[in-house]
C-alpha cells in the first residue's frame, strides 16, 4: 500500500489523502467510526495545531429531530475536552435552500475555518464548493443528510437498513396478525430531494415490493409532526384503514391522527422520539421503533477534530442503529414519561463518548450561534 505521507504530498494544496480500504486498524478508533459496507476509501488531512475554527452549517431546522441535532452539536461543544480545542464554534441553520447553504460554506471557507460540518439540503449540489474546501485546505464532514461524494468523511446510518427495518417490523406484524402479507399499508415519507427521504424510502420498498398482494400508499411527512399528522389523516379518510404505517419521522402526530379516527391498533415502523415510544407503549402498537440518532451531529464535528489533528478516518462512516421492539420498551430507560414529547430518546453513541445527559441537550437552544 502507498505511504499516506507519500499520497499527501502528491495532492498538493488540499493536503488529503485518499486512500483504498484496508483493515478497520487502520482507522482511528474504529469501534466508534466504523466503515459503511461499501467503504471503499480513508481519508486523511495533514495535521493542524489547534485550537481550531469549526462550523456546523445545517439546513431544514422545522423539526424536532433538527432541532435536537442542533442542540447535540451545542452540548458537544460545551463539553469542557472539547471547548479548549476550539477557538471558535458557529452554528447555524440556513434552510432548505442548496444556494444559501453553498454561501454560508464559501463564507466560512474565507473566513479562515479550519472544518466545517454540513447536513445537506441535497446530495448533489456541493461538488464545487467541496473542492474549494479541498483547495484551501478546509475539512468538510457531513452528517445525516450526505453527498454523492467520495472525496470527503461522511458520518451516517445505513439509511437504506433503517427503512427496510421499519418495513420488516411492519410485514412480520402483518404476517402476525392475518397469516399472510396483504391489505394496505401506509408510508409517511421525509423531505423531498434528501438522500435520507431516498434511502429510508428504497429501504422500505426493498421489503415492501416483495409482496404483491400489499398495496402502499405514500404521503409526504417532511420530518415533521404535523404535516405526518395531517397527512395520515387525510390519508385514513381518502383510503380507509391501514393493516401497517411506516414513518420516517414525526410519527407521533400520525400515531395522534390514528387515535382521533379511532384507527386499529396494527404494526408500525416508526422513529424513536419520545412522544412515539410512550405512545407506542399506551397503544400497545407491534413493531419498531429505530432512530436515526440527532446525536450524529456532534459524532460529526468529533470527526472533523480527528482528521484536524492528522487522523486517517472511513470515507463512509455507519453509525449502528439505536432501535427497539415496541414490546421491549421500558420507562425510564428507553423513554420518559417526565419529558417533553419532543424529546429524542437515542441521546449518543456510547462506543464514542459518554452519551448526553436530558439536562445537556435541554440546556440549549436551536437558534444559530454565530
Amino acid at each position: 500500500m502507498v505511504s499516506v505521507k507519500f499520497v499527501t504530498r502528491l495532492l498538493g494544496a488540499a493536503s488529503i489523502a485518499a486512500l483504498t480500504w484496508g483493515a478497520h486498524a487502520d482507522t482511528y478508533k474504529p469501534e466508534c467510526f466504523s466503515p459503511a459496507k461499501d467503504n471503499q476509501k480513508t481519508i486523511q488531512y495533514d495535521a493542524k495545531k489547534g485550537p481550531y475554527k469549526i462550523a456546523l452549517v445545517n439546513g431544514y431546522v422545522g423539526n424536532d429531530w433538527r432541532i435536537t441535532a442542533i442542540q447535540s452539536a451545542k452540548a458537544w461543544g460545551a463539553r469542557p475536552d472539547n471547548a479548549k480545542q476550539l477557538s471558535e464554534f458557529k452554528v447555524i441553520s440556513v434552510g432548505n435552500d442548496s444556494a444559501a447553504q453553498i454561501a454560508a460554506i464559501d463564507n466560512y471557507i474565507a473566513a479562515g475555518y479550519d472544518a466545517i460540518v454540513i447536513n445537506a439540503v441535497n446530495p448533489t449540489a456541493f461538488d464545487a464548493v467541496v473542492k474549494r474546501a479541498q483547495r484551501a485546505g478546509v475539512v468538510l464532514v457531513t452528517f445525516d443528510n450526505v453527498l454523492d461524494s467520495d472525496k470527503i468523511v461522511q458520518v451516517n446510518e445505513d439509511q437504506f437498513d433503517l427503512g427496510r427495518m421499519k418495513a420488516q417490523a411492519v410485514v412480520d406484524g402483518i404476517k402476525a396478525a392475518k397469516g399472510d402479507v396483504k391489505g394496505q399499508v401506509l408510508e409517511i415519507s421525509g423531505l423531498p430531494g434528501n438522500s435520507v427521504d431516498r434511502d429510508n424510502h428504497e429501504g422500505m420498498h426493498s421489503v415492501l415490493d416483495q409482496y404483491k398482494d400489499l398495496k402502499v400508499v405514500q404521503v409526504v411527512g417532511n420530518w415533521d409532526a404535523g404535516t405526518a399528522e395531517k397527512g395520515t389523516a387525510d390519508a385514513i379518510a381518502t383510503n380507509g384503514n391501514f393493516d401497517g404505517v411506516m414513518v420516517q419521522e414525526g410519527a407521533i402526530g400520525a400515531l395522534h391522527a390514528m387515535q382521533a379516527a379511532k384507527h386499529p391498533v396494527v404494526p408500525i415502523g416508526v422513529d424513536a422520539g419520545n412522544g412515539t415510544r410512550q405512545l407506542a407503549v399506551e397503544g400497545k402498537y407491534p413493531g419498531i421503533t429505530a432512530a436515526q440518532a440527532p446525536a450524529m451531529s456532534a459524532l460529526a464535528l468529533e470527526a472533523a477534530v480527528v482528521l484536524l489533528g492528522g487522523n486517517s478516518l472511513p470515507q463512509k462512516v455507519f453509525l449502528p442503529i439505536p432501535n427497539k421492539n415496541n414490546a421491549d420498551l421500558v420507562s425510564g430507560k428507553d423513554y420518559f414519561p417526565d419529558l417533553p414529547p419532543n424529546f429524542y430518546t437515542t441521546t449518543g453513541y456510547p462506543q464514542c463518548f459518554p452519551v448526553f445527559t436530558p439536562q445537556e441537550l435541554l440546556g440549549q437552544t436551536a437558534q444559530n450561534a454565530e
